[in-house]
């Protein structure tokens, strides 16, 4: 199937999916989506991602593109998608995409943050579904040291899961910084960058956090920038605290 490239900006909880992407025998996001589209038209619709999160990770900006048949209008598939999604899966918006759109290979940045919980109330269910419950102080001056080191284009070889070989390791950093919450609840960690290897932001955290912890100094951050390895980085933080927030696409700026 051709037809009209389109995009869809999605939400979804990650706590019951086994991730974005389609696997077998496992409840995806991917395979939601796909199986709605595959409803509305009638045969199967490829999607793709601009980030492909992780089990228990959730999005509030994930832009998918794909193709429509002609005479799909952007309000006509965006009531349709939300009659048919899951209870936690839901479309914030759909549009045309310019011919070619791939919301993975054409996004300049993907935005990220990740929520960590300091106060007693962060082990309510209400909020441990949603932020890494951790129950304890965190120094802000040395998570906002720790994060300075980030800033520019590095080797993240030592914040990221041990997989397939890739050809670099270098991603450009634009923003990373640390956030109070109010009253005392904790921190968030706002970045923002040209591209994230594999649990890339969850190590990062959970080595900001032993920092803030005063397990480790601020240093090691920049000291772990220059290794090949992970073996000395601090276990990644937990996936319910991490949050795709969105994608930046010259492409879709432009589009009318």
């Amino acid at each position: 199937m051709l037809g009209t490239p389109c995009y869809a900006v999605l939400h979804y909880v990650g706590r019951d999916f086994a991730g974005w992407q389609r696997q077998p025998s496992k409840r995806t996001v991917q395979g939601e989506l796909e199986a709605v589209l595959e409803r509305l038209t009638g045969s199967r619709v490829v999607t793709h991602a601009a980030g492909r999160t992780d089990a228990g990770v959730h999005a509030l900006g994930q832009v998918v593109s794909f193709r429509m048949p002609s005479g799909w209008d952007p309000a006509q598939l965006l009531r349709a998608l939300n009659s048919l999604l899951p209870v936690d899966v839901w479309a914030a918006r759909t549009g045309h995409a310019p011919e070619g759109f791939h919301a993975r290979k054409h996004a300049e940045a993907r935005i990220y943050r990740y929520v960590v919980g300091c106060d007693a109330a962060a082990f309510s269910p209400f909020r441990r579904p949603f932020e890494w419950a951790l129950g304890a102080d965190l120094d802000a001056r040395a998570l906002q040291d720790a994060a300075a080191a980030l800033a520019g284009e590095h080797d993240f070889r030592a914040f990221c899961a041990v997989g397939q070989p890739k050809s670099h390791y270098r991603c450009r950093i634009l923003i990373a910084e640390w956030e109070a919450r109010r009253d005392g609840e904790g921190f968030i960690f706002h970045i923002e960058a040209d591209r994230f290897l594999h649990r890339m932001v969850r190590f990062l955290v959970g080595t900001m956090v032993d920092i803030g912890r005063g397990r480790r100094p601020a240093s090691d951050v920049a000291s772990l920038l220059l290794t090949t390895h992970n073996s000395e980085t601090s276990p990644p933080a937990p996936p319910q605290g991490l949050y795709l927030m969105g994608a930046r696409y010259p492409q879709l700026e432009r589009a009318p």
